[in-house]
């Protein structure tokens, strides 16, 4: 006589080698058990892990692309090394960041990369004279300007003629590709404003740019401060030490921009 056991529906007691209870038709194959993965650490899961971080590939027009799921300790990216490789990207290094965790906490770590990692601020940051960032299709850089002293004549007692300069704290120097210098442009105030029209700089071909996109002031302790006024596209400061990452974060790493997601 052969074994029975309940239907996990009405209870009815079943034959063992049927697959389904003949007085509910419910099926009674127990699911087989996951297969797990052995050998090997995989970086990237198909879910996300409570507590973890994902990257969502921004892919331009507000459209989302693949999502890199930050499950391990860390994790690099680059154009020929790391998990997240982007090997079409010209301006991303061979190994050019790396996103880990520290005190349960997501960073990104510039790993000495040729064109650094931006990203979006939220408010008004203080940033050291030298600073980059990014706005539009523009890269600028911001420089103290230091105390002009009276000018001198050479040894023949002849003065140097140029145009007068301005008495500014503070410059703006544009970065073009290649390492070349563009356009600088000395404050008239302590403050500049930047955009499409209507500023102290203005970019007027440059559609990624609102008509009034951010601002550089000094700060009372010689450094500058760096703000967004409102922009469509945001204002993305260049990294220089280990930074933090919260939910909802934006950054450029070479040509590609992610938005950070954590659960």
């Amino acid at each position: 006589m052969s074994s029975t056991r309940p239907c996990p529906k009405c209870g009815t007691q079943i034959p063992s080698e049927f697959r389904f209870c003949g007085a509910c038709g419910s099926p009674l194959d127990a699911p087989k058990e996951p297969q797990q993965a052995g050998g090997r650490t995989m970086y990237f899961g198909a879910m996300q892990v409570p507590g973890k971080a994902r990257l969502v590939l921004i892919r331009g027009e507000g459209l989302d692309g693949v999502a890199y799921h930050l499950n391990a300790t860390e994790h690099v990216m680059g154009r020929t090394e790391g998990a997240m490789l982007f090997a079409e990207d010209p301006l991303m290094s061979p190994r050019h960041a790396t996103f880990f965790y520290k005190d349960n906490k997501l960073f990104v770590r510039d790993e000495g990369s040729v064109n650094g990692v931006f990203i979006r601020i939220r408010t008004p940051v203080t940033v050291d004279s030298g600073a980059t960032f990014l706005v539009g299709e523009q890269l600028l850089q911001v420089e103290a300007v230091p105390l002009d002293l009276a000018p001198q004549p050479d040894a023949e007692g002849t003065y140097f003629y140029a145009s007068p300069k301005r008495a500014a704290k503070l410059k703006l120097v544009q970065r073009l590709r290649g390492g070349d210098v563009g356009m600088i442009y000395r404050a008239r105030t302590d403050a500049i404003t930047i955009g499409r029209e209507g500023n102290d700089v203005n970019f007027p071909e440059d559609l990624f740019l609102s008509a009034r996109h951010c601002s550089v002031a000094c700060a009372p302790d010689g450094r500058f401060v760096l703000t967004d006024l409102g922009s469509k596209n945001g204002t993305f400061l260049r990294i220089v030490d280990e930074t933090p990452l919260a939910n909802g974060d934006y950054v450029f790493v070479g040509q590609q921009l992610f938005r950070v997601e954590i659960t």
